[in-house]
């Protein structure tokens, strides 16, 4: 009701005719909460794809491919999408005033499908088997530390010496306690521990350049830092293969021309995945 700027009274009565017309129920409904019935996951599945092509079809009548419009719902990383995400959608904007941007930050893993999402980006392996995605480009894992830090407590000659360091740890990965670096053409576990563990990597990045430990970041959060002297990157010769940055969306839903526009000035945007490293 709220995504259609209705009364949630009548979009209930929308959803009961429905089912009157179906002579079936869709939602499971309780003081609670409110799901979907077997039968209603199965409509809502097949409805998806007819509604997406009636809505490529409405745009490309009503703009007659000259324009796009319309609404676009991104979900993306906070600290990624604040930094590089929100620039390159208003390089987008400006070209294309008639298309509405809809970004939703958060560090959590949105369901694309459930909050009615037309898209996200996110930075590592892909875990949902119901997405596909389309690469936009690397992103190296870099290990750095204020130099304030490294005079204090000494610079780490190899990897494995971090072992006697504090080490920020990121709760926001699957192993946070455990960092790989290639050493002879192979990856090797180095264990970490530290005092100090977020789940965001610009906060990490932060607690680094405040000389709080050594810290483990996406290279987006640490580039200005570098290049400004306020972080020095440890084991460069040592990086594993980088995450990458991908835009995801279902599998079954064909994409609307927005969308697609949006996905390919992304891909072209360079300064989206620059690491200036």
């Amino acid at each position: 009701a709220q995504r259609l700027g209705k009364s949630p009274r009548l979009v209930s009565k929308y959803v009961a005719d429905l089912e009157d017309a179906l002579g079936v129920q869709l939602l499971n409904r309780t003081t609670r909460s409110v799901s979907l019935t077997d039968a209603g996951a199965t409509y809502l599945t097949m409805c998806e794809p007819l509604l997406d092509g009636f809505d490529e079809l409405e745009e490309a009548v009503r703009t007659q491919q000259t324009a796009l419009r319309g609404v676009i719902h991104i979900s993306a990383p906070t600290g990624f999408g604040s930094i590089r995400l929100a620039p390159s959608l208003a390089r987008f904007s400006a070209r294309h005033p008639d298309v509405d941007l809809d970004l939703r930050l958060s560090d959590r893993r949105a369901s694309i499908i459930e909050e009615g999402l037309d898209l996200a980006v996110r930075i590592g392996p892909m875990r949902d088997s119901a997405l596909k995605a389309r690469q936009l480009g690397p992103m190296p894992l870099l290990v750095c530390a204020a130099p304030d830090y490294l005079r204090r407590f000494g610079t780490p000659e190899d990897p494995s010496a971090l072992a006697a360091h504090n080490c920020i740890i990121d709760g926001n990965v699957s192993e946070p306690t455990i960092w790989r670096f290639k050493m002879d053409g192979a990856e090797m576990p180095v264990h970490v521990q530290g005092r100090m563990r977020s789940d965001a990597p610009a906060a990490s990045a932060n607690l680094a350049i405040a000389g709080a430990g050594i810290a483990r970041c996406p290279a987006y959060t640490v580039a200005r830092a570098l290049q400004l002297g306020e972080l020095v990157e440890l084991f460069s010769a040592h990086r594993v293969a980088p995450y990458t940055v991908a835009a995801l969306f279902p599998q079954n839903r064909r994409l609307t021309s927005r969308v697609r526009a949006l996905i390919d000035h992304l891909a072209e945007d360079r300064a989206l995945c620059a690491t200036g490293t």
